[in-house]
């Protein structure tokens, strides 16, 4: 392919911006994940209407131009990197929130809208939007939709799958489908809306969503601090908040070994070095009452508690939950391994290997920069018995995104995968996304690539 006359096709199409610079194809090289591609990017591409995004999917389907789609640009795994031979879609600019139904509790957005700028339009009509991954305040719908994002309200209210009724989805090819529906009942046919929700990218471009609000709780919420000394008594505890016959809003446990850094970077009294911090709210129509119960059943597991009512302590508890990320960034790269376990199995996954920290070199400002890591062979180690171990049912890795590695579904995704796009079997080799390959954890804000 001439890239530069190819590219200048894309340049005269309407509603889309094709960005060349230096700084662009920089930026689009990294996200939060701490990788970086080791190429810039051909280019990237920012369309603001549906139709601009169609005409990107035709010309890269004709140009045989691997496509990576990107939303907020803070993913923790890759998925949204751009390298050499690549365009990078940027659904930034497909930011209208087009309806608010208070009637039919939904919301119809474009992709690029802002998560906590939908839950704020929303609350004007009282009402609010479930899905509450700890980067809300800049990741998209779009996003939190392809990687079925989580957060801390997920104990309750599910991951963002419970919350998606009807989608707007642009093919390798540039054609447009519409699964989904606006009514509560929708039983008739394959459910291709959910096939689409955690498909990172692989199957099509999520550019319109159609998703369901709740009415604002007319109840105060209340929130518990529970501090342990052993993590094995917290997760005990955990267990048997679950089955006092009270469901929790948000049950967080922060373990020591991300505590401290929290602490050192929100600027807090240092913790005990083997503190563990369960964070639990409730927001039941007896919020006081549920969480005097969960105090007391950590109590019992030899937890030291604080109750807070709504308040600048509760909101700093949920803060420090949040900051968990950006905290151990400030200590180099953060390595991120997501499984997800039934409860009841918990105390059989195999325990995570020591970590040390290495010092590297200084950073810009004199800083030196290090980077935590585990042992490499304890750490071997403890990945193959706990890939041993998610054998088993109902188990998974990359627990906070859809296409991550699963013990028993990989092949049934390609074949799906090949079904809708029939050109992935001919792509050019050894041109895996990182966001996609086996393992590895996606954005929770951007949509990967579509291979074309």
């Amino acid at each position: 392919m001439d890239s530069p006359s190819s590219l200048s096709q894309l340049a005269r199409v309407e509603h889309l911006e094709v960005d060349t610079s230096d700084r662009a194809l920089h930026e689009a090289r990294a996200d939060k994940s701490g990788h970086r591609s080791d190429s810039a990017p051909l280019a990237v591409v920012y369309p603001s209407t549906i139709e601009a995004v169609q005409t990107v999917m035709r010309w890269a389907t004709e140009h045989r131009v691997p496509v990576v789609t990107r939303g907020g640009g803070s993913g923790l795994a890759g998925g949204a990197i751009g390298s050499d031979g690549e365009i990078v879609l940027s659904l930034e600019r497909l930011n209208r929130i087009l309806e608010i139904s208070i009637s039919d509790r939904l919301a119809r957005v474009e992709a690029g809208v802002i998560n906590a700028d939908l839950n704020a339009a929303a609350q004007e009509h009282g009402l609010w939007f479930g899905p509450d991954p700890a980067s809300r305040a800049w990741s998209t719908v779009g996003g939190n939709i392809a990687t079925n994002a989580g957060g801390l309200l997920c104990a309750k209210y599910g991951v963002t799958r419970e919350a998606v009724l009807a989608l707007t989805v642009v093919l390798a090819d540039g054609r447009v489908i519409h699964p989904g529906h606006r009514s509560v009942k929708g039983v008739t046919g394959l459910d291709l809306t959910q096939l689409f929700i955690g498909s990172e990218g692989l199957l099509g471009i999520i550019v319109e969503a159609t998703v369901k609000l709740l009415p604002t709780p007319h109840t105060e919420t209340w929130t518990l601090a529970a501090r342990f000394s052993d993590i094995a008594a917290a997760t005990d505890a955990c267990e048997d908040i679950t089955s006092s016959g009270h469901t929790p809003a948000i049950l967080e446990l922060v373990d020591n070994v991300a505590l401290g850094p929290i602490h050192e970077y929100l600027g807090l009294e240092a913790p005990e070095p083997t503190e563990v911090l369960l964070i639990a709210q409730s927001d039941s129509p007896d919020a006081a009452g549920d969480i005097a119960t969960f105090a007391a059943v950590c109590e019992r597991h030899g937890a030291r508690t604080d109750s807070h009512g709504p308040g600048p302590e509760a909101e700093a508890l949920l803060q420090l939950r949040r900051s968990m990320h950006p905290a151990m960034e400030q200590h180099g790269t953060v390595l991120i391994e997501d499984v997800a376990v039934p409860l009841a199995t918990r105390g059989d996954v195999p325990r995570g290997p020591p970590y040390r920290s290495r010092t590297k070199r200084a950073d810009s400002h004199g800083r030196p920069r290090s980077r935590w890591q585990p042992s490499s062979e304890l750490h071997r180690s403890w990945r193959d018995r706990t890939r041993a171990h998610l054998g088993g049912r109902g188990r998974t890795v990359s627990c906070s995104a859809g296409a991550g590695w699963h013990t028993h579904r990989g092949a049934r995704c390609r074949a799906v995968e090949k079904a809708l796009d029939s050109r992935r079997a001919r792509r050019r080799p050894n041109r895996a996304p990182p966001g996609n390959q086996v393992g590895v954890r996606p954005d929770e804000h951007s949509q990967p690539r579509q291979n074309v």
